[in-house]
């Protein structure tokens, strides 16, 4: 029998008195819970449902790009059809710790992120659907500490056009829909950059009665330090803001993206108060196509009813070896290069030389040498491509072991690096490689016909000119950063750069008269150009601080390794050259090996917890209850710290007690063990111990004394003084 719309309504009338929500869950100092404004939902019909979040006082949880600490997310699981939209963020606000401390981006009091969510058309009306939503945040005050929840919402299913909204939650979704951020429409936005500094700025498009108040940058992406203050002017009407650049920023963002707030709102009656950014800069790398959100989170496929509505991950990728530029951009650069490895002092007295052989080959037939200048630029073709094959496959089967981010990775950073040294010291005259090789080329080149020149053209790099290694390297990290198709393109812009000469000079001999004398100003110049590669050694240099910065000790390691490493090149010039006598050059090869492994072993990257401690460094070991009995049965003190980098206390704490020379002699002084627990990523151990204490935060900090099972309990905010006299404490009878 067919029921009719009304007696419908009837049957789940009752449903229809209670409000849409779920029951609250109260985790920390947060109290979460689901909530709607649809009392019953529709076939097909989009609704909304709400994370209503409520803060205790002074407690503050993140927004889509939190500056630190990490953003609350939402991870749905569903009925068959159903899908969940993106989160939409509120305009956010700077948040701090009770000090003032500016720890990031996010919300007080009580706020609601709004997700859409769209049901099939397959739904039967009277019928009820249950969802279930497992909410993860962080919360902070002085200290910090994760939460979660599983919440369950129901809503009864009416028939299309009659569903029903919930005059409980219809105010406080429609006043969260009125703080999202909304398109510019009103303004003229530009945004330039220098190379600490973003500018952005505002021109209305028409005359406009209402100002903006105590404007602020939120950047979507981290790409402005959250924790710099910005600085607000006006121009003749325009508004400028300008904001400091995050030094970890990824440097080749093509736009600025984020959310500028003012705390007058945009409108007259105050109307919304975040407004959305998505420019180009000016002066920057062009933009990219499509349009990055600045603050929604995009959700991944789900065929498993699972929708995940949580943040991407915001860890900032250590900076590239790009290629400069555009590809075009490359070629030349490539081009150019092989251009001047002509000028070297081992290739440019061939140049002259070799076109001579050729007319002496050929007589006085064009025809003949113009043949030999194209078979000798074959040759050095061949000669590039068969290295880019080599070096492609050997990136593939790198990929394969593991190399799809090798220039993240500090390791390959060091090794680049530390090739680049190498060779620029090299340039420099500090010692000279391939004299052997440069015979064994001379020789080659003597041959006759074309199977002279074209074999004296393939060996031209590899064996007839080895001081152009140093340029090759530049070449090796390149075909390690682009496409195959792309390195095959670098490899024969630098071999056409290099063959160029022979194959005009071939061409036109009598342009041989008007090359310069080869004389003393060929090393110079070689000198000159070691300076290119030093400076991108202090690049890698730099980018390697920024990929070990998480350990104060691996830098410093670095640079020694460099210096040790730079000895060895000046052991082997001085020592191991052919001209010493044979012991001599025995010993010194010996030596300088040992200074190359050495250098290499003393600044390779090591994790933090590895890298070796010196007098007044601290060695960090892994937190167990087994560690501190073992410790303490050692007859030693233990400090405990347990930890998270989202958590900003934290790291104030160690850049406060830890660089303290005071504390650091201490530590010394009596034997202290140090272990760390890293709660970053959720750890059952680490919050089971916190809960013993009846602690749901960090930092948290504990000193043991040998043979004393109660440890004693530091408070959170850490000062030298402070610390020491917890050793001082922990050592009384």
């Amino acid at each position: 029998m067919k029921l009719s719309r009304p007696l419908l309504l009837l049957l789940f009338l009752p449903s229809l008195l209670f409000a849409a929500e779920s029951s609250p869950v109260k985790k920390g100092a947060i109290t979460v819970s689901l909530v709607s404004d649809a009392a019953a939902i529709e076939p097909g019909k989009p609704f909304t449902i709400a994370l209503r979040m409520q803060h205790e006082p002074h407690w503050h949880s993140y927004w889509v790009a939190p500056g630190t600490g990490y953003a609350t997310s939402l991870a749905w699981t569903l009925p068959d059809g159903f899908k969940a939209g993106e989160i939409q963020w509120p305009a956010p606000h700077i948040v701090q710790d009770t000090s003032g401390k500016i720890t990031g981006n996010g919300y007080y009091d009580e706020n609601y992120l709004l997700v859409e969510i769209t049901p099939p058309m397959a739904l039967t009306p009277g019928s009820e659907v249950k969802l279930l939503a497992a909410a993860d945040w962080l919360m902070c005050k002085d200290v910090c500490m994760p939460g979660d929840g599983k919440l369950e919402i129901t809503f009864p299913v009416a028939a299309a056009g009659a569903g029903k909204d919930d005059a409980k939650w219809t105010g406080a979704i429609r006043a969260t829909r009125a703080k999202l951020p909304v398109p510019n429409t009103e303004w003229n936005v530009t945004a330039t950059r220098t190379e600490k500094a973003v500018t952005l700025r505002l021109a209305p498009k028409s005359g406009m009665a209402h100002q903006p108040s105590d404007l602020h940058f939120f950047a979507a992406d981290g790409y402005t330090d959250y924790a710099r203050k910005e600085t607000v002017t006006q121009d003749n009407g325009a508004w400028i803001v300008t904001a400091q650049i995050d030094p970890a920023a990824d440097k080749n963002t093509a736009r600025l993206t984020g959310v500028l707030t003012s705390g007058s709102g945009w409108t007259a009656d105050a109307g919304y108060g975040g407004l959305v950014i998505d420019v180009p800069f000016e002066n920057g790398p062009s933009a990219v196509s499509g349009q990055t959100s600045a603050i929604t989170v995009q959700n991944p496929p789900s065929n498993s009813g699972v929708a995940n509505s949580s943040p991407p991950s915001r860890l900032p990728p250590p900076a590239p070896l790009p290629p400069p530029g555009s590809l075009p951009g490359t070629l030349l650069l490539a081009f150019v290069g092989g251009m001047i490895l002509n000028l070297m002092p081992c290739v440019f007295p061939v140049l002259g030389i070799k076109i001579l052989g050729f007319v002496n080959q050929s007589g006085n037939d064009r025809r003949k040498i113009t043949l030999h200048g194209l078979v000798f630029a074959l040759g050095v073709l061949l000669s590039f491509w068969s290295l880019a094959a080599v070096l492609l496959i050997l990136r593939a089967g790198g990929a394969q072991l593991g190399w799809g981010f090798q220039l993240q990775s500090p390791a390959f950073v060091f090794a680049m690096a530390t090739f680049l040294l190498i060779f620029a010291l090299n340039m420099s005259g500090l010692f000279e490689v391939g004299l052997s090789a440069t015979g064994v080329g001379g020789s080659l080149q003597m041959k006759d016909g074309f199977a002279g020149s074209f074999f004296t053209g393939a060996l031209a790099t590899l064996v007839a000119t080895p001081c152009s290694a140093p340029f090759l390297a530049p070449a090796l990290g390149a075909a390690l950063s682009l496409t195959a198709v792309e390195s095959f393109l670098v490899f024969t812009a630098i071999a056409v750069g290099l063959a160029l000469p022979y194959l005009l000079l071939s061409i036109f001999p009598q342009a041989i008269k008007l090359l310069p004398k080869p004389g003393a100003w060929m090393e110079t110049f070689k000198q000159l150009m070691a300076f290119p590669l030093y400076a991108t050694v202090g690049w890698l240099l730099w980018v390697l601080a920024g990929q070990t910065k998480d350990d104060d000790n691996a830098l410093l390691m670095i640079a020694f390794g460099f210096v040790i490493v730079a000895m060895a090149a000046w052991v082997y010039g001085r020592f191991a050259q052919a001209w010493g006598k044979p012991r001599t050059q025995l010993v010194g090869r010996l030596l300088a090996a040992l200074l190359l492994a050495g250098g290499l072993y003393t600044g390779w990257p090591k994790t933090a917890e590895a890298a070796p401690a010196g007098s007044y460094q601290v060695t960090w070991e892994k937190w167990s209850p087994e560690a501190i009995v073992a410790a303490q049965a050692a007859g030693k003190f233990v400090y405990v710290d347990f930890t998270a980098r989202w958590c900003a206390t934290c790291q104030t704490n160690k850049a406060a007690v830890f660089h303290s020379a005071d504390v650091l002699a201490e530590l010394k002084q009596r034997n202290v063990v140090l272990l760390r627990g890293d709660w970053t990523n959720r750890d059952p151990k680490i919050t089971a111990e916190l809960a013993r204490w009846n602690r749901s935060a960090v930092p948290f900090n504990l000193i043991y004394a040998p043979g004393k099972p109660a440890p004693v309990v530091l408070p959170e905010l850490l000062t030298p003084g402070k610390v020491i006299s917890a050793l001082a404490a922990a050592a009384q009878p």
